[in-house]
């Protein structure tokens, strides 16, 4: 019997202790890097969705400390500085940036001592908030306008409570859209951070092309051309950034195409629709 009330005894000390070092110690969750660049991809498409000219976006850990940076083609440089910065003081102060924009809009302007290195006080941080916790905070900057790059961080941190954030929407052009588009040539569809749709046309020869980023995948609808491939450009100008179109090609592969052809321009080759002797439509895809 002294033995069973011992033994009961010395249970109940164990849990009292375990339950005691468990009251200390709370469980916290923390954000990988895996999260942080599904926040960065889903502000991307977001950026892509209402066309947003170029941003930096920035993610960092509940201690303000950087986990992935991406600038968008078109980022003025400082805005990767400036993004890390608002993402910073979302975190460390727990409240989105546009908050102490506003106070010190409304006079307080004694918060504007605090050092750089810790305060952005600029719109454009958000919180990355799961189940009550702070894991961390996004930063934007370099959009259209500063209340963009608010609603830029404010999707991006929606990214790991919303399972349908970030994801593309079914694209669909009834065939009179189509049709209309190869009259003159045009673009079907537009994700310039990872691919486009193009509808072309064409009459006559063009300049020798360069995509130093894209890949052109293409497909011959209807008609045929003489096609040069490879080599080496003269004449190269960049017109665009990662842009170059040229007068003529140096060596290169020769090859005549016609309806039901594909061909991969893989980036960076140039490629030259060097005789087109008849109206000429194709579908470009450019993926990046």
């Amino acid at each position: 019997m002294k033995t069973t009330l011992k033994s009961l005894m010395a249970v109940s000390l164990l849990f009292a202790l375990t339950t005691l070092a468990t009251a200390q110690v709370a469980e916290k969750k923390v954000l990988t890097l895996e999260g942080a660049r599904r926040v960065i991809e889903t502000t991307k498409a977001e950026a892509a969705k209402l066309k947003a000219p170029g941003a930096a976006i920035a993610v960092v850990d509940d201690g303000g400390n950087l986990l992935a940076l991406e600038r968008l083609d078109g980022t003025f440089a400082a805005g990767s500085q400036i993004s890390i910065g608002k993402a910073r003081t979302a975190a460390l102060f727990k409240h989105e940036t546009k908050f102490f924009e506003e106070i010190i809009k409304n006079g307080r302007t004694a918060m504007t001592a605090l050092p750089d290195s810790l305060f952005t006080p600029l719109q454009g941080g958000v919180p990355i908030v799961l189940d009550g916790q702070i894991l961390g905070a996004i930063g934007v900057s370099g959009a259209a306008s500063a209340a963009q790059d608010q609603e830029l961080a404010a999707a991006g941190a929606n990214a790991l409570t919303n399972p349908e954030a970030g994801k593309a929407s079914i694209s669909y052009f009834e065939r009179a859209k189509v049709d209309a588009a190869f009259v003159k040539g045009a673009v079907l569809f537009d994700n310039s951070a990872k691919y486009m749709v193009h509808a072309s046309h064409r009459e006559q020869a063009g300049a020798v092309e360069v995509h130093e980023q894209d890949a052109d995948i293409i497909y011959v609808l209807e008609g045929s051309a003489t096609l040069v491939t490879g080599g080496e450009v003269i004449g190269g100008k960049t017109i665009a950034p990662g842009e170059i179109r040229g007068t003529d090609v140096k060596g290169g592969e020769t090859r005549t195409i016609s309806k039901g052809d594909v061909i991969i321009v893989p980036a960076g080759t140039p490629h030259w629709f060097k005789e087109v002797p008849g109206p000429l439509n194709y579908y470009v895809v450019k993926a990046r």
